[in-house]
């Protein structure tokens, strides 16, 4: 009999609002104690020998991920100036290399593409130039991360921000590419996202707080030591992020500092990079905004993507010398649309929303007041946005690189269920659309096979819940219960949109069907189905969920003992909540990096990102109704004595989003009262897990050989195929 490490207790005091509350796991925070470290270890060990019986299941799972996977492949080139960027993968090599190749004349906007019998990873593209190769910079690092990757305008320069720890802590370096030399130049400890400005002279860049939170930005001039860079702004108030950026016209630069709720942008004209940055809008609680910067009918206007009096968002324009001055209406405020962004071209404009749960883009031409596409759209202030259309029932659109201020193409992506990732060019003036390249599916894959479709749970309250779902329809039979996987989010207005996953194949063949629970938190269905699932009306999320499983149960699409939910993050508040308000619907549950001790955590201010949550939880610390309303649903603090389903939780030990301590402290907690429960935690790894696409995979087959297993999903996945 394998017997499971019990954590020793050492019961901790936590007292707020005359609340006792005894936490006897809450040691297990220090990692730097030997003893946390022995514990942990004991877990993995324990662990491993609770799945060792799936090892030939995870390395076939592994085996089929990368027996699917073109594994040498290349990005679709994307122009910049004088260059096609793109990035390339080598067979047998974890991390791409980036490189270009230089275009053929100011009219080249057809990305060169490798012939069918060609070999990027052997020759690359006609004079190609490598930029960085992550696997050399991975060498000797059991984890790696690139965190900024810029090139200066004139294509002289490249600066890059690498992680090496998993903490989310970057170093910058500077490479001069005609010698492929790195300058000097150094940052250590910066935040991601940093760029140069359009001379290329200076380099601007973020860092954080002792909470994680990046409050200050920095600029930078290149061959300068970084004692003396100079601060650009700092953001005093915890609730509020600060990043940097450039429009795409080059012409300003941004910094902009953001809560949950409330934004305020900064403008300077990139043409004096060291003077003052200029507010856009004053921040006011409660109104987020978004700034481009467009010319229409030659003259600069900024385009405002915000919502003061419109829930949904609404786009205005503003003159780029007085933006606090009249406004021009350009997409108004629908109750059905939630817009959430625009991007400005020299001759178009590109709005990116959501309707009926679904993504969409659509294309507004600026020099004849047109739109672009097969669809129609409508708006005022001289811009008539047309929709671009598709013929799937579920999918995902959404804008991709475009850094281009003058080009005539816009390039978007698309996926479903059934759809791998596909690229295409939409030429703005005619409307063609071009395709550029699909995701590779190597092997026998047959989409005829396989079937999406939306259900609609529900809730107690009559609110309709969507659920996606996908399965293979010849291993999936009608109103037999069939092993179930349901994946559900849920926080931060962050939607889970349909889309391909080369792994989940492996998963459907084995007769299994994949669902999203879209609960409300997340924003598929527009801002209030956001607002409907956080701080006071969180639960909603959780019973959002259980009322979806219970839609598929009773649909017969499954049975509790055939069904595991899978949830990571605050995806994992998720997981730990229904684990312990409905136990009996669910035979497994999988919580990657969850959040299952968010009271202990938001109560601490000096906790990463804590004061920065409480916009999205409430603020326990002051408020005694947020304190019991968040006690009431605290996965660690409700383990009750039941018949828990068995959990896998899997966490990383550098992770500063959610301490692994969480879990740690969980799976102790369960262990109490006899549930079946397993800690993985990643020893060398962050917020994302283990890095480098191979250690990824072998992490995703030890994550579904358990799921296939607790789902009582057939192991072979050697379904007859059609040839």
């Amino acid at each position: 009999m394998i017997i499971p490490p019990l954590a020793a207790k050492k019961p901790t005091r936590r007292v707020h609002h005359d609340d006792v509350y005894i936490d006897d796991y809450e040691w297990l925070r220090d990692k730097d104690d030997p003893a946390v470290l022995a514990h942990l270890g004991a877990e993995n060990d324990y662990t491993d020998a609770r799945t060792a019986h799936l090892e030939l299941l995870r390395e076939q799972l592994f085996e089929e991920f990368k027996g699917r996977t073109q594994e040498t492949d290349l990005s679709v080139p994307v122009r910049e100036g004088r260059w096609w960027y793109y990035t390339r993968t080598v067979e047998g090599q974890e991390y791409g290399i980036h490189c270009r190749a230089p275009i053929t004349g100011p009219d080249d906007w057809e990305p060169p593409v490798i012939t069918a019998d060609g070999d990027p990873a052997a020759a690359g593209l006609p004079g190609e130039q490598q930029l960085l190769d992550d696997n050399a910079e991975a060498a000797g690092h059991d984890f790696y991360s690139l965190g900024s990757f810029d090139v200066s305008a004139d294509g002289s320069r490249l600066l890059y921000a690498v992680d090496t720890e998993g903490d989310e802590r970057y170093t910058i370096r500077v490479r001069d590419l005609a010698t492929g030399q790195n300058l000097p130049d150094e940052i250590e400890d910066t935040a991601e996202g940093a760029l140069f400005d359009p001379s290329g002279r200076y380099l601007f860049y973020t860092t954080v707080d002792d909470a994680w939170r990046p409050d200050t930005v920095w600029r930078h001039e290149v061959g300068a030591a970084a004692s003396v860079d100079s601060e650009v702004f700092y953001e005093p108030d915890e609730r509020f992020w600060v990043g940097v950026g450039v429009t795409r016209s080059r012409k300003f630069l941004l910094v902009e500092a953001g809560s949950s709720v409330t934004t305020e942008t900064r403008l300077l004209a990139a043409a004096d990079p060291t003077g003052e940055f200029a507010v856009v809008w004053p921040r006011r609680d409660g109104v987020e905004y978004d700034v481009e910067h467009a010319v229409v009918n030659g003259e600069d206007r900024l385009l405002i993507v915000h919502n003061d009096h419109a829930v949904n968002f609404e786009l205005v324009s503003v003159a780029a010398a007085d933006p606090q001055g009249p406004q021009r209406m350009l997409l108004p405020h629908d109750d059905a649309v939630r817009l959430e962004g625009v991007d400005a071209f020299r001759d178009f404009v590109t709005a990116e929303y959501r309707r009926d749960g679904l993504t969409r883009v659509a294309i507004a031409r600026t020099d004849t007041g047109s739109g672009s596409g097969s669809g129609s759209g409508s708006g005022s202030g001289g811009l008539d946005f047309a929709e671009l259309t598709f013929d799937e029932p579920l999918f995902t659109v959404g804008t991709g690189a475009n850094p281009e201020w003058d080009q005539p193409t816009v390039r978007f992506g698309y996926t479903s269920f059934l759809t791998p990732s596909t690229v295409y060019d939409h030429v703005v003036a005619t409307g063609e659309r071009r395709l550029l390249k699909q995701q590779p599916v190597r092997g026998r894959y047959d989409p005829s096979l396989f079937e999406q479709r939306r259900e609609w749970a529900v809730a107690a309250d009559g609110t309709r819940v969507p659920i996606s779902l996908v399965f293979r329809r010849d291993l999936v039979r009608p109103g037999v219960p069939a092993p179930t996987v349901l994946y559900g989010y849920g926080s931060y207005e962050h939607s889970i949109d349909p889309g391909f996953s080369i792994p989940r194949l492996s998963l459907l063949d084995r007769g299994m069907v994949f669902a999203i629970a879209h609960v409300r938190g997340g924003g598929e269905l527009g801002r209030p189905w956001y607002e409907q699932g956080k701080k006071l009306h969180k639960r909603n999320s959780f019973t959002d969920f259980i009322d979806c499983a219970r839609h598929l149960v009773d649909l017969d699409v499954t049975s509790p003992d055939r069904l595991v939910a899978d949830g990571g993050s605050a995806g994992g508040l998720l997981m730990g909540a229904v684990a312990n308000l409905a136990p009996e619907l669910f035979a497994g549950i999988h919580a990657a990096v969850p959040f299952v001790d968010p009271l202990t955590s938001i109560l601490d201010p000096s906790l990463p990102l804590t004061v920065i949550e409480w916009d999205e939880w409430g603020d326990p610390l002051h408020d005694p109704e947020v304190y019991a309303y968040m006690k009431g649903y605290s996965p660690l603090e409700n383990v009750r004595a039941t018949r828990y389903p068995r959990i896998l939780a899997v966490t990383s030990l550098n992770d500063t989003r959610v301490l692994y301590v969480e879990p740690a402290k969980w799976v102790a907690r369960l262990r109490e009262v006899g549930a079946d429960a397993l800690l993985k935690t990643e020893m060398s790894a962050g917020h994302g897990g283990v890095s480098g696409r191979y250690a990824a995979w072998r992490e995703r087959a030890f994550d579904f050989a358990w799921l296939i297993d607790v789902a009582g999903a057939h192991p072979s996945g050697e379904a007859p195929l059609p040839e």
